[in-house]
Parts: structure tokens; C-alpha cells; sequence
């Protein structure tokens, strides 16, 4: 399978007259764009801000992330959710390198929804400070959920995705600045010489705790909740066919911006054929019940064995009640011989001082943390607030709390709260070190 990303990538954004790029200028014309929002009846009120690294900007409540693409060749952005089901992997896309499209609620945030600073020392907390972002900020009539901790969001994911298609659509018949090829052969058609490297698989724990549909990632569209572990291409996860859900403290969510520049997955395929025989990704989910949980990690470990798997990365996405999962694979996949690197962050207190994952093992011995959720951070007040800066205390924002934000402005938090700040797939720097 072969999936060509041409790469455009963007100086400046601007508002302008007309949808276009030149020159690294990604202009938008904000009516029109608004229109592509105002498709989903909804959305009541909705605005356009443009957020650049440095800005005195503080951005809350933010609830996805998506970069701007649009498929040039062999199939459809976001299969089975957006757009009709079709493969994806394959072909050409082309992607507006460095901007973003964030959805923002206007007034109302939830247990899942973060925060972003544009600079001072809450910028160094996550790497969507150093994106440009068109920040589509909206209120809803969904009453239903707007008094509950945790919300759906679609109207507002779903909208930050058709904004982002129309934006991608600007270079679609352009010739890209940079052209990555992902080319991974099929495994029968693999030469003796890559066939005798260490074969890895890749484990993508993605969350799906919530038993009613609309809150979990979504796999070509489909609630994965309700799915059990299966094997994909990492083509298809770098074209769009996984899309981030709406329940998890936010640190911990691996956005759809994330899925598709996923950093890992992106190693392993450059090491393919070097150093190792990357055998495909393993998409497995974060169900509640034990008898769950324990088929799922049956299920990897089956598919890894049959692929003769030497060793495997896992990432988990989340912490608490999904550690158990996450131990779980590593145990099956340790028992049959593979061995495991795995990525996760830490809840280990704001001292530090906690047991690090819910469950524990001697098998897991060789771990990568991306940081601590329950980290607490001090930050100044911010000259501009898109969105509400009240949300972080008033609606159950999983790293906030009533109080935290102070009169000035000035927040305390949990990093718990910092919008996919801990990236477990490989994006950012951030870790845990023993002082």
C-alpha cells in the first residue's frame, strides 16, 4: 500500500477575500468558511480566530484539533465519519503543514476539553503552541448535554472537520513543496533480507470506555467500544481512518490531529527495513469490564504471534481504569515471547510521590512515561481568551477546579487539563525524570 503526503507548509494565516495558498500565506475566506460550519444546523453561534505561536493567547475550552488536508487521490478524508466509507491509506493528500483547526467551545467545556497558551510558560506544555490555529468557535443547542460533565461535542468535532476539509481543498490541485512516500509492502511481498528483521507491531490502545455512542475514537466511523482488536495498515492511520473521541482527560486524548502525524508510527516505518520488519498496527480499545479487558489482550497477542512478531511499542491513551489494559497486552505479549516497549504517561500525584500506573507488572520493564496528569501548574494571566476562561473552573474540566482561576486571570491546574499535552504518540518532549 502506497499513501503520498504532499506537504505545503504555512508561514502566516490570514482572513482574506478568497480560500488560497502562496507564497507560505494561507489565506481564508472567513464567510465562506463559516457557511461550511453553519451546514449543521446546531451550531447557533459561531466565529473564526486565528491563535500564532508567540500570541498572548489563552485558548479554553478546546475540544479537537484537526489538521487541514484534503484527499487528492484514492479515497475520501475521514472514511466512515465525515465522509462516505471508502479505504484510506492509498493515494495522494495533501496537508497544510503547521496550521491547525481547533475546535473551541464558546462558552461551555467538560470533563475532556483543554486548555492551550500560545506563549509564556504554559506554551512549553504542549506542542500545539507552535502551530498557527483557526480557531472555530461555536456554541451549540445541544441542552441535552450542556450541564453534564462529559459531552459529545459532535456538532462541533464534526463541523471542526468539514472546516478543515474546505481549508485542505485550497491546495488540492497544486504541486506540493515536499513529497513523503509511505510504501509498506504487503508481508508476502517483503524481500528474504527484510523478512529475517526483528518483526514489530505497533499497539494503538485507543479510548473507548464510555458504553453509550458518540464519545469514543471511532475507526472508519465505528464506535470502538464495539469493536475488538484489529490489525490496520499504519497508511490507513496516517489518512484519516481513526478519529479522536470526546471522553478523557484531556492530557491523556490523542487528538485526530495526533492520529494522523502519528510520530511513532512514522519511526517505525523509517526503520523498516533497516533495523526491523514493521508488520502492521494492532487498533485495540480501553473497555471497562475485566472479561473485556482480557480478551482484548488476548486478541493482540493472537495477531501478533500469527504476524511472528519479535517485538511491539504500546501505546496507551489515557490513565486509571485503562492501565490495566495496558499492562495486560503487555503481559500476553511478554508470556509469548515479544518484547514490549511501552508509552504512557503517569498519575503519580501532584508529588509525585503516587504509584504510577493503577496495575503493575515485572514484565513491564522497559516503559517510556510522557509525564505526570497530576502535575500543578501556575500560570499569569493571558491578555486574550478565546473561548471562556471560566469553563476550566465552572464545568468539570478534568484539570480544574472551582477557584483555580483567580481574579487577574492567573490560573492553577492540574496538567491534567493542558489540551493533548502529553502526546504518547511521540510528538512532544515532555517526560518524567528521577531527581
Amino acid at each position: 500500500m502506497k499513501l503520498e503526503v504532499g506537504n505545503f507548509f504555512v508561514k502566516d494565516v490570514l482572513f482574506g477575500s478568497e480560500t488560497s495558498f502562496q507564497n507560505g500565506i494561507l489565506t481564508i475566506d472567513k464567510e465562506e468558511a463559516l457557511q461550511v460550519v453553519r451546514q449543521d444546523d446546531h451550531i447557533t453561534d459561531v466565529d473564526l480566530v486565528i491563535a500564532k505561536p508567540g500570541d498572548p493567547i489563552r485558548i479554553i475550552p478546546v475540544k479537537e484539533a484537526i489538521e487541514p488536508r484534503c484527499k487528492v487521490s484514492g479515497g475520501v478524508m475521514f472514511p466512515g465519519a465525515l465522509n462516505k466509507l471508502a479505504p484510506a491509506g492509498s493515494g495522494r493528500t495533501h496537508v497544510l503543514k503547521g496550521s491547525c483547526v481547533l475546535a473551541v467551545g464558546k462558552h461551555w467545556g467538560g470533563f475532556q476539553d483543554g486548555l492551550i497558551d500560545m506563549s509564556g510558560p504554559g506554551a512549553e506544555r504542549t506542542m500545539f503552541s507552535q502551530l498557527i490555529h483557526i480557531c472555530l468557535v461555536a456554541d451549540t443547542d445541544e441542552e441535552f448535554e450542556r450541564y453534564e460533565q462529559q459531552k459529545r461535542n459532535k456538532a462541533l468535532r464534526w463541523a471542526g472537520m468539514r472546516l478543515a476539509e474546505y481549508i485542505g481543498q485550497c491546495v488540492k490541485n497544486r504541486e506540493p513543496e515536499e513529497m513523503e512516500i509511505y510504501d509498506l509492502p504487503a508481508i508476502d511481498k517483503r524481500s528474504a533480507e527484510v523478512n529475517q528483521l526483528p518483526g514489530v507491531v505497533y499497539v494503538l490502545q485507543l479510548q473507548s470506555q464510555m458504553l453509550e455512542n458518540g464519545y469514543n475514537a471511532l475507526v472508519y466511523g465505528w464506535d470502538t467500544n464495539h469493536m475488538v482488536p484489529t490489525l490496520i495498515h499504519p497508511n490507513e492511520l496516517l489518512d484519516g481512518a481513526v478519529i479522536s473521541g470526546s471522553f478523557m482527560p484531556c492530557s491523556s486524548k490523542i487528538s485526530t490531529y495526533q492520529h494522523v502525524n502519528n510520530a511513532t508510527i512514522k519511526r517505525l516505518m523509517k526503520e523498516h527495513g533497516k533495523t526491523i520488519n514493521f508488520l502492521g498496527v494492532i487498533l485495540t480499545n480501553l473497555n471497562v469490564q475485566l472479561e473485556e479487558k482480557n480478551r482484548s489482550a488476548l486478541f493482540v497477542r493472537h495477531i501478533a504471534t500469527t504476524l511472528g512478531a519479535k517485538g511491539a511499542v504500546v501505546c496507551e491513551e489515557g490513565y486509571g481504569n485503562p492501565d490495566a489494559d495496558f499492562i495486560a497486552v503487555i503481559n500476553e505479549l511478554e508470556d509469548a515471547g515479544i518484547r514490549v516497549v511501552g508509552i504512557t504517561n503517569e498519575c503519580t500525584g501532584r508529588d509525585g510521590r503516587s504509584q504510577s500506573l493503577v496495575d503493575l507488572s515485572e514484565k513491564a520493564n522497559a516503559i517510556v512515561s510522557t509525564g505526570n496528569v497530576s502535575e500543578l501548574l501556575k500560570l499569569p494571566p493571558m491578555e486574550i481568551v478565546i473561548g471562556e476562561l471560566e469553563a476550566l473552573a465552572r464545568d468539570g474540566n478534568s484539570g480544574g477546579w472551582e477557584g483555580c482561576v483567580k481574579e487577574d486571570g492567573s490560573i492553577e491546574m492540574e496538567n491534567n487539563g493542558m489540551f493533548c499535552s502529553d502526546g504518547n504518540t511521540g510528538e512532544f518532549i515532555k517526560t518524567v525524570v528521577e531527581l
